[in-house]
């Protein structure tokens, strides 16, 4: 009996790893299953160039000046008023 259950056993794995092989999706070397199921063939090899290197300058940051009102005045509504 433990011969018969290992050679069901063997008779599986051997089924189950020929399953593997057509991992194409039953289309065969150099195919692919497409998105809508039908068999498309393989591109060559994608060669990617590389674009052009773009420097862009660097931000020009523009701090306003410090408002510096006289001895005796301050800064308020927009202008220098006295105190």
């Amino acid at each position: 009996m433990k011969y018969l259950f290992a050679a069901v056993m063997l008779a599986s794995a051997v089924v189950g790893f020929s399953e593997a092989a057509s991992a194409a999706g039953g289309c065969g070397p150099g195919w692919y299953r497409g998105a809508y199921g039908g068999c498309r063939p393989m591109r060559g090899a994608v060669v990617v160039r590389p674009g052009p290197i773009v420097v862009a300058p660097a931000p020009v940051v523009v701090v306003p000046r410090a408002r510096v009102c006289p001895y005796g005045f301050r800064w308020y509504a927009g202008r220098c008023r006295p105190f």
